[in-house]
């Protein structure tokens, strides 16, 4: 079977929680786009990520259903993994950096695919939704506290794929800081913190704690 490392993104400030997110290092070792898309939904994953190029930070990422040009996440763990100054991704090159114990990308949330945005009037409310039927992408969330910036999010990617609920969504929380405009403190899935911070020119920072998990 083919080598890969799993990692754990967006982890809570104990170490724990966090997406898992697969990395095949090596690409070559599958070239063609089925080959990819057939191990990802093997895996089973939110997103598997092949690299094609490590020292340029070339990658390539997948769900389990389907190719995606840009993807949260996936820039944020395989950055860290890889450990460059920047990601190329098929909507773009992706800016990288470490700060301590958090790993950050700088993308434009223009690359982001559409996600319909959700909120609720209290956190309890996003706790206890129930998974919605396949359909529509929903980053449902709600201000846990408005004037701090901390909000509480859960993520229903709707592909019918096998992945109901997202753990921690970069992408999504890249749209909601857009759509704000203002730096945001997020706890989603059952513990995952994502950090955010919008920039000049339309570009968003999205960070978080990585781990290797094997």
């Amino acid at each position: 079977m083919t080598d890969y490392d799993v990692l754990r993104v967006f982890c809570g400030a104990a170490g724990g929680c966090g997406n898992e997110l697969g990395v095949v290092r090596d690409g070559s070792l599958m070239p063609e786009r089925e080959e990819r898309q057939a191990f990802a939904a093997k895996l089973g994953f939110s997103e598997t990520v092949f690299v094609d190029d490590p020292e340029r930070g070339v990658i390539d990422i997948y769900t389990p259903s389907t190719r995606l040009p840009f993807a949260g996440y996936p820039c944020v763990g395989t950055a860290w993994l890889l450990d460059v100054p920047e990601l190329v991704t098929p909507a773009g090159v992706v800016g990288a950096r470490l700060d301590g114990e958090f790993s950050w990308i700088e993308a434009r949330a223009e690359w982001v695919p559409p996600r319909t945005l959700r909120r609720y009037a209290t956190a309890a409310e996003v706790d206890a939704l129930p998974v919605p039927p396949p359909g529509e992408w929903v980053y449902a969330w709600a201000w846990e506290d408005e004037a701090a910036g901390r909000i509480r999010a859960r993520g229903f990617p709707g592909r019918g794929d096998g992945v109901e609920e997202d753990e921690a969504t970069g992408a999504a929380a890249m749209l909601l800081t857009d759509q704000l405009g203002r730096a945001l403190n997020i706890t989603q899935g059952s513990g995952s913190q994502i950090l955010t911070a919008p920039q000049p020119g339309g570009w968003v920072e999205v960070g978080g704690r990585v781990f290797l998990d094997r």
